[in-house]
């Protein structure tokens, strides 16, 4: 079973440490070394591989460093072989990568990059999201297409409720007034006091599940009739109403 630790980055990115009974780890994208590092070693951990989802710097400022002290492996997209510097070990769609006895399933996400994967480790009940999928939120087409984006998301939203979701930012506050934008009701107001009580003690909102944002999140919910009926989208297509939605996020 895995040890999953919350590492938080930068301004509000989050690496997570993985590890084994057996001390051996992994870590999901590193941003920066030093907070990486400080854990692994205030846990006396051996860090063996780097698992990056994407290619920009906020996920893989940390690879170089780490690697150079642990000589440990990277791991990424094939797409993202000439893009993620020292890479070692290309990914596909539907491939596995073992760690020790545990599987991560690679599923490719694409729509914030074209490269974009997650690692879902069924056995864990976790899936790594990079910036897909954030808590009440997606993350920004910077290189994709909306049709791309609703189709990881839907890959993603296929995945059992249980599943813990691990995202790439801190987003979870901002996304949940946006939420409030559209629909307010007392469920998303007391979710936001909620995440302001965690913001002041600085409380990761990390992990979600699956059946949570199934609930609350409107990129999960562009195919829902109330939301088509809600948005006067109600004869536009799961696309065009994600694409909307996707809109009046990025200017909210």
């Amino acid at each position: 079973m895995l040890k999953i630790l919350i590492v938080p980055c930068l301004n509000d990115n989050y690496a997570y440490v993985c590890h084994d009974e057996n001390n051996n780890a992994f870590v999901v994208d590193p941003s920066e070394f030093k907070p990486v590092n400080h854990c692994l070693e205030s846990h006396d951990l051996n860090l063996r591989y780097i698992l990056n989802t994407h290619h920009h710097f906020d996920h893989v400022g940390g690879n170089f460093e780490l690697k150079e002290k642990y000589n440990c492996k990277i791991i990424g997209s094939r797409l993202d072989k000439d893009r993620i510097p020292q890479i070692d070990e290309l990914l596909s769609d539907g491939e596995q990568w073992k760690f020790n006895n545990i599987v991560a399933q690679v599923i490719e996400i694409p729509g914030h990059t074209t490269g974009h994967i997650a690692f879902y480790f069924e056995s864990e009940k976790a899936v790594f999201t990079g910036d897909t999928l954030f808590v009440l939120g997606c993350g920004r087409l910077f290189e994709g297409t909306p049709e791309m984006m609703w189709n990881s998301l839907k890959k993603l939203k296929s995945l059992p409720d249980d599943t813990r979701i691990y995202c790439g930012h801190e987003y979870t506050l901002s996304n949940a007034k946006f939420l409030k934008s559209v629909i307010s009701n007392d469920l998303i107001n007391k979710k936001i006091e909620y995440l302001k009580q965690l913001e002041l003690t600085k409380t990761p909102s990390i992990p979600s599940t699956i059946k949570e944002e199934k609930e609350l999140n409107l990129f999960f919910q562009s195919d829902s009739d109330g939301i088509k009926l809600l948005l006067n989208m109600k004869d536009k297509s799961d696309i065009e109403t994600f694409a909307y939605l996707r809109n009046l996020k990025d200017n909210f």
